[in-house]
């Protein structure tokens, strides 16, 4: 058997034993990680302290980026949650948007929020909106959610700082402005598709004439933060980030010539470190000094949110260690030079390494980790540029979108909250998250022939 066949075995019963240690044994994924990546490495014929050293750099070499991005992330998100920002924002953008329309603002309010919140902690904070829009309209409470569960999908798969396209981009080195440029780019068309479009189409059929589910009280959606304010501190991160991508990439190019002083600075600020950083900051001056929210409030909030940031953290770091074993081994090299002979795209292999994973155990962080360690020796070998590079990783996301189903925390989570059957979840939420995720690579392959 050559190397490029063994090593095609060996990564494939490498991903069937860990699909297998975390669905079959239960075993968490951080340790199944560490399990697999140990077990290949000596099946594949790695000396014991080679083995130990790759999983020690790639633990280190990826956390020690990831962890700040999503520590920080979280606390920003929890900052915005207890001063009553996302509420504001999801207020501000019904009134713009009005109720007739309310199903598109739903999915803008989605494609926001998912931003700096995680997607269930978005949908418990914003179910009071869709069961107020459902009581006030008369109409399916799907019409409703089902474009909001788009927005948030999108968001939390295709833009940064989101824990999942984070790590993503650190393990595939790509650039992080040009991964949520190009995730707007890719994710809006999804999210209009999979959201507005869908949901007026299922609001039409009589499986889905529910409304509002039993014992569900009606809530204030009031908030004690103006959406202006909320809506800046959401893309101050995002903004700088893109700016400092912007000014290091045209300079390069001598497209942009600044003095050396401002572009030190933009650079710096745009780091997503300090972006986070400043808006951290912002958000705790501005919702605590202006708006009153007791610091203690705030603090506590922000200590909460770090609890299931280090869960995320931790399988991030066993996901770039399993990475760093495909590579020391050299098994990932000659899979790519196989997967490069045939012709296959590296974005087509993204989406299906992905796609397999995030069916098999449901996780799509845990689906976009483990294809991104195994897609990122295809990436180098196939020498993509900066802006193919951040297409592979939106590839990922949108693999590890599809098909949501009984696996997946999210889709208990949706069918509790909407009061649908498993059966009505299947035939909505499940069908949303593959339009996503189908869209998604649509829209990243087309753009692909520009960049």
């Amino acid at each position: 058997m050559g190397e490029s066949a063994y090593a095609l075995v060996v990564v494939a019963a490498s991903i069937a034993a860990l699909l297998g240690l975390i669905l079959r044994a239960r075993i968490p994924a951080f340790l199944a990680l560490l399990l697999v990546s140990a077990g290949f490495g000596i099946v594949y014929g790695m000396q014991p302290a080679a083995i130990i050293q790759s999983i020690q750099s790639g633990m280190g070499g990826t956390l020690g980026f990831v962890a700040v991005v999503v520590g920080l992330g979280a606390m920003l998100g929890a900052l915005l949650d207890v001063s009553g920002g996302v509420r504001a924002l999801s207020t501000g953008m019904l009134n713009a948007f009005g109720e007739r329309r309310a199903p598109l603002a739903l999915g803008f309010i989605g494609f926001v929020v998912a931003i700096p919140v995680f997607l269930d902690v978005a949908l418990i904070i914003l179910a009071p909106v869709i069961y107020g829009l459902t009581r006030r309209t008369g109409r399916p409470i799907v019409a409703f959610a089902i474009p909001l569960l788009a927005g948030l999908a999108v968001s939390h798969a295709f833009i940064p700082p989101t824990p999942g396209p984070i790590a993503v981009a650190d393990i595939l080195g790509a650039d992080l402005g040009l991964v949520i440029a190009f995730g707007a780019l890719t994710g809006l068309p999804a999210m209009l598709v999979a959201g507005p479009l869908f949901a007026g189409w299922l609001e039409r059929q009589p499986a889905f004439q529910g409304g509002v589910p039993a014992g569900q009280e009606t809530q204030t959606v009031d908030a004690e933060v103006g959406f202006l304010t909320s809506l800046g501190i959401v893309l101050v991160p995002l903004v700088l980030i893109v700016a400092g991508t912007l000014v290091n990439t045209l300079g390069k190019a001598g497209m942009l010539e600044l003095p050396e002083v401002v572009t030190r600075f933009v650079m710096f600020a745009g780091h997503p470190f300090i972006a986070l950083m400043i808006a951290c900051c912002l958000a705790w001056f501005v919702f605590g000094k202006i708006h009153s929210v007791p610091s203690k409030t705030l603090t506590g909030a922000m200590v909460k949110a770090l609890e299931p940031a280090g869960v995320v953290v931790l399988i991030t770091g066993a996901g770039g260690a399993f990475k760093q074993i495909l590579v020391d081994s050299e098994a990932g090299a000659a899979l790519a030079a196989t997967l490069t002979a045939t012709g296959m795209s590296p974005l087509l292999f993204g989406f299906a390494v992905a796609a397999i994973i995030r069916v098999a155990q449901g996780s799509a962080t845990v689906a976009m980790l483990t294809a991104a360690g195994i897609a990122a020796p295809v990436a180098e070998l196939a020498g993509l540029s900066p802006g193919g590079t951040a297409l592979m990783v939106l590839a990922i996301a949108s693999g590890a979108t599809v098909l949501s189903h009984v696996n997946d925390s999210g889709f208990w989570l949706v069918s509790r909250y909407l009061g649908l059957s498993e059966g009505q979840t299947l035939r909505s939420w499940t069908v949303t998250s593959t339009l996503v995720g189908l869209v998604g690579l649509a829209a990243t392959l087309l753009l692909s022939l520009f960049v």
